[in-house]
């Protein structure tokens, strides 16, 4: 009788020792997740980085170019400006040369007509002395030399003004051809300037979905964390009742009275959902349940805990989720089917131990909750958003 006693009682310590240590590798392996998305953000990070390095040195190019831009432009409109005097000058003088080419036609024509063709003859004629017929006839030549000569300097006057207009155009053509391509330039840099943009945004996202990741990685390693916690305790006490238990059992065995082998099984207290349950917890039945108070012995990260932790009103000996309707009926508190802001909902399903989540919005018959250990989610938190529950029953605080 001690032998099977000490044995069921080592096997209980084994058992609540293997929950400690699976919560313990739990929140190791969540620290190892955490590194990678320590060493995820830092590279987000450190892309971001050279991204905006991109984008202010193409922000640089697309600055120079600008002010490129506008000199060569004012340059060129300068050049225009200049090309049109040019051309006016060259209208003006283009003018004259008419004239005067018409006016020695004029000329030419009326010494035929008139007779003054014979000017030369007169003038040798009436000359009074032969000095007198070689200054008549020399100032006569240097008329006709004058008019020659203004003509020779009108025409290369217009050449002149035609070769500098034609190379003030060609600078002209070549500034605007310049100024096309600076456009080019600009809008391959505006486009390159977005795509850095949006490459930036698309890394700052990456980088917020990798820290948000990490903080959930933190709550699941915090709740794994304080789940080992309680665990110990757990362990601790039993290990202390173990030891009572065994002292008991040896000093019943000396003194010649039999032995009790009945010896309760330690649970985590699991819940539904998937909730970590070796064995379902037995309903108590020595003591009618009660209602809790500010300790809650469930297993941290269990829908129970979380209940519990939501409504402190609610027993700490309720056991699972599936049994709280009955257990709360039993210690005196109100159930119904209506829902209320406060109250606790149970679910009987999809699993046998059922799920337990609080009350904390009511629109008809949609209702918000909060909860623990939903699809995985060991903190507490709103999963759901709204939704309308069916087949459920609700504990109501008293």
């Amino acid at each position: 009788m001690k032998k099977k006693l000490i044995s069921a009682l080592l096997l209980s310590t084994v058992v609540l020792t293997s929950a400690s240590t699976a919560f313990v590798a739990v929140a190791d392996e969540t620290d190892d997740k955490i590194a990678s998305q320590d060493a995820k953000i830092a590279s987000t990070k450190s892309a971001e980085a050279t991204a905006q390095t991109e984008v202010t040195n193409i922000q640089s190019q697309v600055d120079t170019l600008s002010s490129k831009q506008s000199a060569l432009k004012k340059e060129t409109d300068d050049l225009l400006k200049e090309s049109e005097k040019l051309q006016v000058k060259i209208g003006d003088l283009t003018k004259e040369i008419k004239e005067r080419d018409e006016a020695l036609k004029a000329q030419a024509r009326s010494a035929q007509t008139d007779g003054s063709a014979t000017s030369y003859v007169d003038a040798v004629i009436n000359s009074k002395s032969l000095s007198d017929v070689v200054t008549r006839v020399s100032a006569m030549r240097t008329v006709v030399k004058a008019n020659n000569d203004m003509m020779k300097q009108q025409e290369t006057a217009k050449a002149d003004l035609d070769k500098a207009q034609k190379e003030n155009q060609a600078k002209a053509n070549e500034g605007y051809k310049l100024l096309a391509q600076m456009n080019d330039q600009a809008k391959t840099l505006e486009t390159q300037q977005a795509q850095l943009k949006v490459a930036q945004l698309n890394l700052a996202a990456e980088r917020a979905t990798a820290e948000g990741d990490k903080a959930s990685l933190l709550e699941q390693k915090a709740a794994a964390q304080a789940a080992a916690t309680a665990a110990a305790a757990r362990e601790k006490a039993y290990n202390d009742q173990v030891s009572d238990a065994v002292a008991k059992a040896k000093e019943q065995a000396d003194n010649g009275v039999s032995i009790d082998n009945s010896v309760p099984t330690p649970s985590p207290g699991g819940s539904g959902n998937g909730d970590y349950t070796p064995t379902p917890t037995p309903t108590p039945t020595p003591t009618p349940p009660t209602g809790g108070g500010g300790v809650n012995t469930y297993p941290v990260g269990q829908c129970t805990w979380g209940a519990k932790e939501l409504a402190p009103w609610a027993g700490n000996i309720w056991g699972n989720g599936a049994q709280w309707a009955s257990s709360a009926a039993a210690a005196g508190f109100r159930t119904g089917s209506t829902p209320q802001v406060g109250a606790i909902m149970v679910e009987y399903g999809p699993t046998a131990y059922g799920h337990v989540a609080v009350v904390s919005m009511v629109n008809g018959s949609q209702i918000q909750v909060r909860e623990a250990n939903y699809n995985g989610n060991q903190a507490i938190g709103n999963y759901r958003g709204w939704f309308t529950p069916g087949g459920v029953t609700y504990i109501y605080p008293n």
